[in-house]
């Protein structure tokens, strides 16, 4: 045996999958074997969790046989060869997919009620399920979530067979499997333990995960557009329960609200307790014109009003607002940091061109903390000759053995610790 059940197969598919953490993640689990499993990945990842609601068609007179599937939204596939051989006719299909829409529907009630679906528009999706045999169901799995807007599909199982990834080829983004044995006959064989799970344990391990994440106790983390200035432009807006205040993101040249440092960044705030937005700075129209990239004064009054539409919206009233810039998007964010309408408590740059705020820099109030790789010499000169001309409490901190990208192992939870020590202490509750 491979595993010993399903939740020992999920803390080892967690541990695949660590390279993932610190992303913004859905995991998704197939009902019903692959929720206990999905929700150890969950864990792992430090990732809300939710179901992909998929029901086999099982050939009639061999229900184990799958002869393709049915999922959410109305997805739906046929494996042909399977219908072919079994002479299934077209009437005995169409009572078999009525037959198991009405058991998804069924379970759908049951499962989420009134809650709706976890948001995955602009997410890395992970879906899990406790193996795969025909792959049939993980198939209808990935064209849902693609469906919904996902960013980036990850197909996770514990167990499948050798040639999975000829058969779900093009269906995820990345396929990741603990282990692709010989003699692949049924999931099962590979489990010690592999007792039906009943719906009774899924809606316990759903409700079990959304009180540890804290969905249960006022967590947000919802997309939003936000009007900033004379434009709506799109973004991501975290909020623990019981937040200290929030972080806004300004994102470097060619980056965007997806960048994956920042939301490297922001997930270890967010388990500090602060909330964070990040959001595009510029509208797809803009970004087409390389120059607005650089137009500094542009970008920090997106900053600005952004600042401004967050402080009207109900899930932060009275909270802090930080800075978080990066690049040329920590310019803009001490250019900001300027303007007597921002009042921001923090500012923490990344790698940043504090150079490009210019004169604006000793106009600069709030606490600011510049952090360089000790590898990337010239940002680093940029960043000394920057901080003699500020005039608030700041402080420079020097990444040892990290580049401008801060690529390498262990730099960049270098820079999570210092921002969120920064943060934690210059942040309190906003008196407006």
């Amino acid at each position: 045996m491979l595993f010993t059940d399903r939740l020992e197969a999920g803390r080892r598919l967690g541990a695949r999958l660590e390279y993932l953490r610190g992303q913004d993640i859905v995991v998704l689990g197939l009902p019903r074997g692959g929720v206990p499993v999905a929700a150890e990945v969950a864990a792992a990842l430090d990732a809300p969790l939710d179901v992909c609601l998929v029901r086999k068609l099982g050939v009639p007179y061999q229900p184990e046989l799958g002869m393709g599937a049915i999922g959410e939204d109305g997805v739906r596939v046929i494996n042909d060869q399977v219908v072919r051989e079994t002479g299934v006719s077209p009437a005995d299909l169409a009572l078999v997919e009525e037959r198991e829409r009405d058991v998804l529907e069924r379970r759908a009630a049951r499962y989420r009620g009134e809650r709706e679906p976890v948001s995955v528009a602009g997410r890395t999706v992970v879906v899990v399920d406790d193996g795969v045999a025909t792959g049939s169901t993980a198939r209808v799995a990935c064209r849902i979530a693609r469906a919904r807007g996902a960013a980036h599909i990850v197909l996770a199982v514990p167990v499948a067979p050798r040639d999975w990834t000829v058969r779900l080829a093009g269906e995820a983004d990345e396929l990741v499997c603990v282990d692709t044995p010989r003699g692949f006959y049924a999931i099962g064989q590979f489990y010690d333990d592999f007792t039906q799970v009943e719906d009774e344990e899924v809606t316990a391990v759903l409700r079990r995960v959304a009180a540890r994440s804290g969905a249960a106790a006022g967590r947000v983390d919802r997309e939003a557009e936000i009007t900033a200035g004379a434009v709506r432009v799109r973004g991501r807006l975290t909020v623990p329960a019981g937040a200290t205040g929030v972080v806004v993101f300004a994102h470097g040249s060619g980056s965007s609200r997806h960048s994956p440092r920042n939301r490297f960044v922001a997930s270890g705030l967010n388990r500090a307790g602060l909330g964070t937005l990040l959001f595009d700075l510029l509208t797809e129209a803009e970004e087409r014109d390389r120059a607005n990239v650089f137009d500094i004064d542009l970008l920090a009054e997106r900053l600005v009003g952004a600042t401004a539409w967050l402080r009207e919206e109900p899930d932060v009233e009275g909270l802090a607002v930080g800075y978080f810039g990066a690049s040329t998007g920590a310019a803009a964010a001490l250019w900001a940091a300027a303007e007597p309408d921002a009042r921001p408590a923090a500012v923490v740059s990344r790698g940043g061109r504090p150079d490009l705020a210019g004169p604006r820099l000793s106009a600069v109030t709030a606490p600011t903390l510049l952090i360089v790789g000790s590898a990337d010499l010239t940002v680093l000169e940029l960043n000394r000759q920057a901080q003699a001309l500020l005039r608030c409490e700041n402080r420079l901190a020097v990444v040892p053995g990290a580049t401008h990208l801060f690529e390498e192992p262990g730099t960049l939870e270098a820079v999570t610790e210092l921002a969120r020590d920064w943060f934690t202490d210059h942040m309190a509750p906003a008196h407006v």
